[in-house]
């Protein structure tokens, strides 16, 4: 099909240009994404996400996470031909720009701001504008998706943060939230609410996978869910393919509309992803089987990337 724009959910590339291992600059590094690999497939906006891993928890997450954002800032800085960072309406409206990658700078895990409401706020002029609530674990707002038994619901700190993060213009990420924490995050919120990276349990039951009701809530709160790639929330067993993807994709649009559908790619943050989608160079591929599957050329529009765009224009300022 003709070339539409892709917005891109998730993807934990930062640590990579962190640790130094790659630049992000060249296909030839390996890995999933880069910034020639990403032009070529029609990205216009990518998330990436500072994920603080289990390691730097507690006590360093704080430092972790801005080491990250810093990171990604300098990437941006020093690249001002191939990327732009969005930080607000003005930024979202240059998208799809025809020569750069615009780049939202999102957290994966409140552990950043510690037990401190003002931490938010920090970050928030760092230029982040999306948040994961928690990773697997449970933190000082919520728990995560490894502490379901306990059916908790967030946190008062937790539920400050929702609040402020509301009155800033910030993305409500819940991806990794344990059930009891997303229907808490659904009363509390005014803005639609994102799992950036996630996809349906009815077809793999995947603790990091989202019910019927979950899906059906966020259609009806207008929010959306990105599809991960990640084989293990696609499929119990077997070899996993792109038509996982579109099988997820497919399912969601039916149970809660498919304004409520987009891609949540995760890569460079899974271990080994479907045949034929091996890095972010393959999403043309990905939008040729939802034409053979017989989404229209709007809905692919959609899937691709103006869901995305029509939440972030309800929630950033």
């Amino acid at each position: 099909m003709d070339k539409v724009f892709i917005v891109d959910g998730h993807c934990d590339s930062i640590g990579y240009l962190s640790s130094q291992t790659r630049t992000l600059l060249l296909p030839s590094e390996g890995g999933h994404w880069d910034v020639p690999r990403a032009k070529s497939a029609d990205i216009s906006l990518q998330f990436m996400a500072a994920f603080i891993e289990s390691k730097f928890k507690p006590s360093l997450a704080t430092l972790r996470g801005l080491e990250l954002i810093e990171t990604a800032q300098r990437f941006v800085e020093e690249n001002p031909d191939q990327l732009f960072l969005i930080k607000n309406q003005s930024d979202l409206n240059q998208i799809p720009d025809p020569t750069r990658i615009g780049v939202l700078l999102s957290v994966e895990g409140g552990e950043i701001i510690g037990e401190n409401l003002f931490m938010l706020d920090i970050i928030y002029r760092l230029g982040v504008r999306a948040l994961g609530l928690t990773w697997n674990q449970r933190n000082a707002l919520g728990d995560g998706v490894w502490e379901r038994e306990t059916k908790s619901r967030l946190t008062n700190l937790g539920q400050d943060v929702i609040r402020r993060m509301n009155q800033l213009g910030m993305l409500i990420d819940v991806s990794h939230l344990n059930e009891n924490g997303f229907w808490h995050v659904l009363e509390l919120s005014e803005y639609p609410i994102a799992a950036t990276h996630s996809c349906a349990y009815s077809l793999c039951p995947n603790s990091r996978n989202l019910t019927d009701s979950q899906l059906r809530a966020l259609g009806e709160h207008k929010g959306i869910v990105g599809v991960n790639f990640n084989p293990g929330f696609l499929k119990e067993n077997g070899p996993v393919t792109r038509k996982d993807v579109v099988r997820h994709i497919s399912y969601i649009a039916e149970v809660a509309g498919v304004e409520t559908v987009g891609l949540g790619s995760d890569f460079d943050g899974i271990e080994e992803t479907p045949d034929g989608l091996e890095n972010v160079s393959d999403l043309s591929y990905l939008l040729d089987d939802l034409t053979k599957a017989g989404f229209s050329t709007k809905e692919i529009e959609q899937i691709s990337g103006r869901n995305f765009m029509r939440l972030l224009s309800g929630v950033l300022k």
